[in-house]
C-alpha cells in the first residue's frame, strides 16, 4: 500500500554534464548529493540525464538533441521539475523552460529552497530570503506576476516604467530593508558573543548531514534538531558545556556543502561569526561517506573564505560504526587496491600521519570512543583556559573521565 506522503512527493529529473573538469565519476557523485537534496526539498527522482560536454550550452546547458530527450520523458512521465547541477543563467533557465513547460531549478535554487523550509526563527527567515532576493534579482523577467504590466491610454503614455524596472526596483528596496533588519540583529548578536566573557568557544562545523547536532546533544545533554537530512541545522546553537569541572561553550553551526551558493555564504555572515570568533575548531566528518576527502576540502576551502582556515582544529571522524570496507581480492593480479578497500584502521593511520594526534575516530550515535573524545577536547580547552587565566592553573586537574 503506497503511504500518502509518497504520493505527495513531487516528481523530478536530474540534469548534469560530464566535462574535462568534471569526470563521470565526479558527474555521478554530484547527481548523488542532488538527488539526496531533491529528497530534503520533498522530491522524487525518475530519472537523471547526463551528457559529455566540453563545456555547457550557453543556450540550454545541455545539446539541442539530448534536452528534446529529456522534453519527451518529462511530457509521457509527467514530471512537474527538471533540475540542473549547475547555475544556470537567466537566459538558460527562459529558454529551458520554454522547451520543457515544467517548472525548472538549479542547483542553487534548490538549495535556498531547503534553507527556505528549514528556517525556523525570524533571523533565519531573514537570511535567507535575503539569499533569494539576491538570486532572483539578476533573473527577474515576468516572475512578479503580481505586478500589472504597464499600458498606455489616456495620461499614461510616455516613457514610464516598464514592468521589468518595476520589479527590480521592489526587489533592490527590499534586499536594502533585509540587509539593514539583519545588521540590527548582528549588532545584538555581536552583544551577546561580547556577554559570554572570555569563556573558551568551541564550534562544530563540517559538511551537511555528518552528524554535528547528533554531537552536540551527547556531548551537551541538549535536544538540538537533528535528522539524516541535508540542512536539518540552519540556526547556530551554544550550549554551555562542563567536562570534568571545566566549562566551555560549544556551537553547533551550519553545514557545508559543495557549490555552496554565495548569497548564502554572505547572508549567513553572522551565524559563521560564531566559527570566525571560536577558540578551537572540530571538523565533524563522515566517515562512512565513500567520498568523505571531498567534504573535507570543500569545508576546508569555505572556512578559507571566512578568514577560518589556521585555527586550532581537531578532526573527529563520525560515524565509524557505520562504516564498510570494499573487500578486495588479493588473488587478482589485476585488481588495483584503492582507498574504498581501506579498513577502518588503514584510515586511522593514514590520517595520524596527516594531521599528528589531531584526528579521533568516534560513533555519536552510539557513544563509540566518546570518553577519548571528550578527553582529548578537555586537554585542548584546559590549555586555552589556563593560558586565558593563569590564576586558575590549580582547578583543572588531569581529565579523569568523571563529570559534574
Amino acid at each position: 500500500m503506497i503511504e500518502k506522503k509518497d504520493i505527495e512527493l513531487e516528481r523530478a529529473v536530474l540534469i548534469g554534464v560530464v566535462t574535462k573538469q568534471q569526470d563521470e565519476a565526479k558527474s555521478k557523485e554530484y547527481l548523488d548529493e542532488l538527488e539526496f537534496l531533491t529528497y530534503t526539498a520533498g522530491g522524487e527522482v525518475i530519472k537523471r540525464f547526463t551528457q559529455k560536454m566540453d563545456m555547457p550550452n550557453p543556450k540550454t546547458f545541455i545539446g539541442t538533441g539530448k534536452i528534446e530527450d529529456v522534453r519527451v520523458f518529462i511530457s509521457e512521465n509527467n514530471i512537474g521539475t527538471a533540475i540542473f547541477d549547475d547555475e544556470l543563467s537567466s537566459a538558460q533557465e527562459r529558454n529551458i523552460s520554454k522547451i520543457l513547460e515544467c517548472k525548472v531549478l538549479d542547483r542553487t535554487n534548490l538549495i535556498l529552497d531547503i534553507f527556505a523550509q528549514r528556517a525556523q526563527t525570524s533571523y533565519a527567515r531573514t537570511q535567507v530570503e535575503l539569499a533569494q532576493c539576491e538570486y532572483l534579482l539578476p533573473r527577474l523577467r515576468g516572475m512578479w506576476t503580481h505586478l500589472e504590466r504597464q499600458k498606455g491610454g489616456i495620461g499614461m503614455r510616455g516613457p514610464g516604467e516598464t514592468e521589468i524596472e518595476t520589479d527590480r526596483r521592489i526587489v533592490r528596496e527590499r534586499i536594502t530593508l533585509l540587509k539593514e533588519k539583519i545588521k540590527t540583529i548582528d549588532k545584538q548578536m555581536a552583544v551577546q558573543r561580547g556577554n559570554r566573557g572570555k569563556m573558551v568557544r568551541v564550534a562544530l562545523v563540517g559538511y551537511t548531514n555528518v552528524g554535528k547536532s547528533t554531537l552536540m546533544n551527547v556531548v551537551s545533554k541538549s535536544d538540538v534538531f537533528a535528522e539524516n537530512k541535508l540542512f536539518a541545522t540552519l540556526d547556530t546553537t551554544v550550549r554551555k558545556v562542563v567536562i570534568q569541572n571545566l566549562p566551555f561553550l560549544l556551537s553547533d553551526t551550519v553545514g557545508f556543502i559543495r557549490k555552496l551558493p554565495t548569497q548564502l555564504v554572505d547572508s549567513f555572515k553572522s551565524t559563521l561569526d560564531e566559527v570566525r570568533e571560536a577558540d578551537l575548531l572540530l571538523h565533524v566528518v563522515d566517515i562512512s561517506h565513500p567520498n568523505f576527502e571531498h567534504h573535507i576540502e570543500s569545508v576546508n576551502k569555505i572556512l578559507g573564505e571566512i578568514g577560518s582556515a589556521d585555527k586550532p582544529t581537531i578532526m573527529v571522524f563520525n560515524k565509524i560504526d557505520a562504516y564498510t570496507q570494499e573487500p578486495f581480492d588479493e588473488t587478482d593480479l589485476i585488481a588495483e587496491r584503492t582507498e574504498a578497500n581501506y579498513s577502518l584502521q588503514e584510515w586511522k593511520k593514514t590520517w595520524m600521519n596527516r594531521v599528528g594526534d589531531n584526528a579521533l575516530f568516534i560513533s555519536a550515535l552510539n557513544k563509540q570512543n566518546l570518553d577519548e573524545f571528550k578527553k582529548r577536547i578537555y586537554d585542548e580547552v584546559r590549555e586555552i583556559h589556563v593560558t586565558r587565566f593563569p590564576y586558575n592553573n590549580f582547578l583543572y586537574p588531569d581529565y579523569n573521565g568523571e563529570e559534574e
